[in-house]
């Protein structure tokens, strides 16, 4: 039997049972009472037995029964569900991901699940259930060549690539002793190591390395086509690492992988797993998981719905953007010949092309659900070990984002959920001591406002102190003494996320708020969103994340600087306005005006772009009125053009670093205009 034709559908509908899985384990912890809960796991454990027997993958359909098993006494009341079951079972699923995930990648789905079978046939049979976990964490760090365990298929991995003249290297990386938040700087690490080659094993375990079990450093096997001295480097620039050894990892030299009991061999693909469900969540766009809707898992499969691979909707994406631009330039004929008959033809031809465009852009909308659904697992972990107890309150769930954006937004969200755990809610003692519930609140909540989705991660924890903040800013060199003294409170607490904040020196209630949100803060701002950041002392913080709906087909004024055209995102423009030369005043040697009460620098753009003069300036100025938070500027230009809607088209590599500008796109007429980023023109 041919599998292939149905090896992405066997794929899609497993990640679906087994996110399913993991959203009824947490109601069950919640709700160990509930068979009818546990009715639902056993359901999706059971279908997803059967399709992995039907596809031939027996270490996948092995373990699902062994898990059946243990789930059909707990709903026929042989066994109570307590957390040592729940963290068996969560552990059974950690691994069904790792094959599935494997299985995606091109592997067999084959894995060394003997302890956590052996703990799974222990509950069932009422025995102990006995965890060598803490074994394997107790083996000498350093020694990492016997601490490697490889198994054939690895080893056969590393031959080959060998063969291929591919260099094989074993990369002890470790961390500074006063590193904060050590699982997101491994992620980092593997970030890198992911763009230099691929990563085929990991030491300690990854669940190990996302759990911060280990003390500074971890090993890892790298097959690349760089050299030694590159994939040192490219690793030293990641921040608070002490020291990187780089050395060649020669299969022959490399003795036969010890049976010890409770050693588990890793795949290649193990990484990639966790980093999809863990502490360092990278979306990969052709592994996401299809949204699972809570209530009712059995309207999933529809007649009335079909899977389609996104690669076919960014073809189907890239023939609609080159149609609007034809679109745009038959508009602009009509115009020029103003012919009845062939302007209301391309009206009709212009509105039909909007309702498909609406039709596409929805195609590519996805709900963000599918972020979202990592992190109850992840909070239910990290409280765990933080021994704190949060409540966590995933609000708007259903709102939907483009694809592109929703493949991006997960690193940044795991890394404000990781620090407002571990920096802005307080453990159960302070609390109490506080007045407060022990319990801490966190609140995720998504909702739509105009043509952007706003994000919110929300605690009641102890909340920013604005001393604390300046004082490190000040010894960071971030800002001076005059400059905080007159900066409000939402422009000190933005200080977070400068890159001086990453390495802080101790843990307070701000140093570790810092780590990551540099990254946090440019990736947001990659998207063409921003962030902003609001708290009270001992009453929590707010950090608000705005996105736009979609990154391929905007909305622009369109503007002429001398003879050049421009398009400005409608998405940052307050208003337009003229003024006269008379009205403009000077301070600190800057050119500004009085808009609304408010005083406004103006940025004229002929001197920042360099553009020839070849008009004559009359005696008024023609301003595009810009925001960024709270700043404003004016932009100066020679003339509005009017709004229009244009496709986003890449400059390529090659001037990806050029100044306020984001992109460009090809007008009705036939020429290139700049996209200007705004964001980088106000300071």
């Amino acid at each position: 039997m041919e599998n292939n034709p149905y090896l992405e559908v066997f794929i899609d509908e497993s990640k679906e049972h087994l996110q399913a899985c993991n959203d009824h384990l947490l109601k069950l912890e919640q709700n160990p009472e509930d068979l009818a809960i546990v009715n639902e796991i056993f359901r999706s454990a059971h279908t997803l037995k059967g399709m992995a027997a039907t596809m031939g993958y027996q270490d996948l359909a092995n373990l699902t029964h062994q898990m059946e098993n243990v789930l059909d006494a707990i709903r026929n009341e042989k066994i109570k569900v307590d957390s040592d079951v729940l963290d068996v079972v969560f552990d059974s699923v950690d691994d069904l991901e790792a094959m599935v995930v494997d299985i995606s990648e091109g592997g067999t789905g084959e894995r060394n699940v003997e302890r956590v079978v052996a703990k799974l046939y222990a509950i069932e049979t009422g025995e102990p259930v006995a965890d060598k976990a803490d074994e394997k964490e107790e083996q000498p760090i350093h020694n990492k060549r016997e601490a490697l365990q490889i198994d054939e298929f690895t080893l056969t991995v590393l031959e080959q690539s060998a063969e291929q003249q591919l260099n094989n290297f074993e990369v002890v990386v470790t961390l500074r002793e006063d590193c904060m938040l050590k699982a997101a700087r491994v992620y980092m690490v593997f970030e890198v190591l992911e763009q230099l080659g691929e990563v085929v094993l990991s030491d300690p375990t990854v669940e190990q390395l996302e759990n911060e079990e280990f003390d500074t450093s971890f090993t890892v096997l790298l097959v690349t086509k760089s050299d030694q001295q590159e994939v040192a480097s490219k690793i030293n620039k990641v921040s608070e690492i002490e020291d990187v050894s780089v050395n060649h990892f020669v299969v022959s030299a490399y003795t036969e992988p010890q049976e010890e009991a409770g050693q588990e061999p890793e795949p290649p693909s193990t990484f990639n797993k966790e980093t999809e469900t863990a502490v360092a969540t990278k979306p990969k766009p052709k592994q996401e998981q299809q949204t699972t809707s809570e209530p009712k898992e059995q309207k999933q499969v529809g007649n009335k719905t079909i899977r389609i691979n996104i690669d076919r909707l960014d073809v189907l994406m890239n023939l609609f953007e080159e149609l609007v631009i034809d679109r745009g330039r038959l508009e602009q004929i009509s115009n020029d010949l103003n012919h009845n008959e062939l302007q209301e033809t391309v009206e009709r031809m212009s509105r039909i092309s909007g309702d498909l465009q609406s039709i596409i852009l929805n195609m590519r909308m996805v709900p963000i659900e599918q972020v979202f659904n990592r992190f109850p697992r992840m909070v239910r972990q990290l409280s765990r070990d933080l021994n704190k107890k949060i409540d966590l309150q995933i609000v708007g769930a259903e709102t939907e984002l483009d694809r592109t954006v929703i493949d991006e937004i997960g690193d940044p969200l795991v890394h404000l959920i990781r620090n407002a755990l571990d920096h802005g809610i307080e453990g159960p003692e302070e609390r109490l001591a506080k007045g407060k519930n022990e319990v801490g609140s966190l609140e995720l909540k998504a909702y739509h406002s105009g043509n952007h989705v706003f994000i919110e991660i929300s605690d009641d924890g102890g909340g920013i102190k604005r001393e604390k903040v300046i004082e490190k800013a000040v010894q960071n060199g971030v800002v001076t003494e005059e400059q905080a003294a007159n900066m409000n409170d939402k422009q000190v607490f933005e200080l977070i996320m400068s890159s001086g904040f990453s390495t802080a020196d101790k843990i307070s209630d701000v140093s570790g708020r810092g780590v990551g949100l540099d990254v946090v803060k440019n990736t947001i701002e990659s998207l063409g969103g921003n962030i902003s950041i609001d708290s009270r002392v001992d009453e929590g913080s707010v950090f608000s994340i705005q996105l736009p709906l979609t990154l391929s087909i905007i909305s622009v004024m369109l503007v002429e600087v001398q003879k050049e055209k421009y398009a400005v995102p409608l998405s940052s423009i307050i208003e337009t306005a003229i003024v006269k030369k008379e009205d403009i005043m000077h301070a600190h040697n800057k050119k500004v005006i009085d808009f609304r009460g408010k005083v406004v620098p103006l940025v004229f753009l002929k001197d920042i772009l360099e553009v020839p003069e070849a008009l004559e300036e009359d005696e008024y100025y023609s301003l595009v009125m810009v925001r960024k938070g709270d700043k404003m500027a004016g932009l100066v230009v020679d003339s509005f053009i009017g709004q229009q809607e244009v496709v986003l088209k890449s400059l390529g590599d090659y001037l990806s670093g050029v100044f306020a500008i984001s992109g460009a796109t090809i007008l009705g007429d036939g020429q290139v205009a700049l996209i200007l980023d705004s964001n980088a023109l106000i300071k």
